[in-house]
């Protein structure tokens, strides 16, 4: 039965949603019917079409108590928008439906299983949240929350686990057709955990055994965990609050985590690896599933939450999904490429091949702001350039820059003069691996975002970027003399 919370939501979106025209939306990245997204949820393969949910607010496009949006799509690239799926109308989730994980159930439904946060004082008169776990079980568009929620709460906790901060439940069903979630939680040192439950089918919950924990030595709350096996390796994912700089590895604040390592049901997962996901400004809580081809894609909210008050005026939307990216491992990292369906969009062409570049140059046909383009750089001589420089979503007074520094190593991502209206975070670098100064960039653009590949996908970094459409000049600058191959498309989505 839907209540009437849910009702007032989705009359809502029906109502102004459509009023958003599509030339104010990014053309392939997945944003919110109408008001504030946040975290992807439930993402996931559900009667052979992927189904995304995300944490919604409709009503504003700031941050509120949190929905279920919902949009289904076929290619990763064109999103289908249903109705909400989720509205906090329930005592146990009366302060919000946190994010979480979607399965098909063995008999055909589909389960959604969610954070539900009561909000209440403390003993000490404080607001403290409540974290339990809940399921609602539906069709593809419609979701009866189960009458005995929740699944989950304090007493499933391990000692010294947090009531505080139990969530974000992702869940599966294994090869053996075994249902698991990983949940993250916070212990008694005040730093993050992921445990791992079992029998979410039959909607309760065993706990398994903690994945792993912090110890305070990446960041605090482990949030938005995933796990999964990967060539070999299995994977655990996670998105720490309050991080401390390593290097230029990770940086401060809120930041992601990729820990490989292997994994015994008997004996638990053996970290052998720490690596960050995206090195770029605007990537959190990523979300992945496994695609009925083998393929396993990730997708992330291309946010950060520290940057969120800085937003265009009177935007009517407001959050977007990073572009789904093909995941593998190479030499013990991490590999990300965009979801090979976006070549089917790829439209005009133009390539230049072995062009010197020494100062600033622009090149026909290659301008744009919806574009797949490929760049290679490598030097002319044994001598090493200084850098090297692509400017994009550029005009007289806007630009964002990517530049390459061969001497350091080092990738710096720039989006200063991007048209963001506060003075935040705008500038990342990060090391890459040494190719001898050689260096290959795809950049996908989308009138909204910048994400940048380096190197057939050892790194990937996002950004936000709200310059003006009409800003669509790409020009290319080296310090010193380099040789440089281009191949740009367009891309076709109208």
């Amino acid at each position: 039965m839907i209540s009437e919370t849910l009702q007032k939501a989705r009359a809502f979106e029906a109502q102004y949603g459509p009023h958003i025209p599509d030339s104010e939306r990014p053309a392939f990245h997945a944003t919110p019917t109408i008001g504030w997204m946040n975290d992807p949820n439930g993402f996931s393969f559900y009667k052979g079409e992927c189904h995304l949910f995300y944490q919604y607010y409709p009503y504003s496009n700031e941050w509120g108590p949190m929905h279920w949006g919902h949009l289904k799509t076929r290619d990763f690239l064109r999103w289908k928008r249903l109705p909400a799926a989720l509205a906090p109308d329930q005592e146990y989730d009366s302060s919000g439906c946190f994010s979480g994980g979607a399965v098909e159930l063995p008999d055909g439904r589909q389960l959604l299983m969610y954070t539900g946060v009561q909000r209440s004082h403390n003993a000490d008169g404080f607001l403290q949240d409540v974290q339990t776990q809940c399921v609602a079980v539906g069709d593809g568009v419609n979701y009866e929350k189960w009458g005995g929620n929740p699944v989950l709460d304090g007493k499933d906790l391990p000692e010294g686990g947090s009531t505080t901060d139990f969530r974000d439940p992702k869940v599966w069903r294994d090869k053996d057709g075994d249902f698991y979630a990983v949940i993250g939680n916070r212990t008694a040192d005040g730093s993050g955990a992921i445990l791992l439950y079992r029998g979410i089918e039959d909607f309760k919950g065993e706990f398994v055994r903690t994945l792993d924990q912090c110890h305070n030595q990446y960041g605090k709350m482990w949030e938005c965990p995933d796990f999964f096996p990967l060539d070999g390796k299995q994977v655990l994912m996670t998105s720490p609050q309050d991080m401390k700089p390593v290097g230029l590895e990770f940086h401060a604040g809120n930041g992601t985590l990729c820990l490989i390592g292997e994994y015994d049901p008997e004996k638990g997962f053996f970290r052998q690896s720490a690596q960050a996901i995206d090195y770029g400004l605007d990537f959190y809580a990523p979300q992945t599933l496994e695609a009925p081809d083998g393929r396993r894609i990730m997708i992330a909210w291309m946010q950060n939450w520290d940057t969120v008050n800085s937003k265009p005026y009177h935007c009517r939307w407001f959050g977007q999904m990073t572009l789904p990216r093909e995941l593998s491992l190479k030499d013990g990292r991490l590999i990300q490429n965009p979801v090979r369906e976006l070549e089917a969009y790829r439209g005009a062409r133009a390539i230049h091949q072995n062009i010197p570049v020494c100062g600033e140059i622009n090149l026909p046909g290659v301008r744009g702001r919806v574009l797949d383009m490929t760049v290679t750089v490598r030097p002319t001589g044994p001598e090493l350039y200084r850098w090297f420089r692509v400017r994009v979503a550029k005009d007289g007074e806007h630009e964002t820059s990517i530049r390459y520094r061969p001497d350091q190593g080092t990738l710096k991502l720039d989006r200063i003069r991007s048209g963001l209206p506060r003075d935040i975070v705008h500038t990342r670098s990060f090391l890459v691996r040494p190719r001898n100064g050689e260096i290959k960039l795809r950049i996908i653009l989308d009138r909204y975002s910048l994400e940048v590949f380096v190197n057939d996908g050892e790194q990937a970094a996002s950004a936000v970027i709200y310059t003006r459409q009409e800003a669509d000049a790409i020009t290319f600058e080296a310090g010193g003399s380099v040789m440089m191959d281009v191949e740009k498309y367009d891309l076709d989505f109208f």
